[in-house]
């Protein structure tokens, strides 16, 4: 998920540098709100395993 949160983000920079700020702009809340997901999952994932070792 990470990956697909840099690749809107790598999407955005290029839409930006060509000047179409509609894409620019929908590529870059794609890529924020894929990496606040995998944010959540990988905390989720590291209490997961800290509690499960305990």
């Amino acid at each position: 998920m990470l990956h697909y949160s840099v690749v809107f983000l790598v999407i955005a920079l290029i839409a930006a540098i060509f000047g179409f700020g509609g894409i620019a702009a929908g590529a870059v809340e794609i890529a924020k709100i894929l990496f606040f997901i995998f944010l959540i999952m990988a905390i989720i994932g590291f209490a997961l395993s800290v509690f499960r070792k305990n």
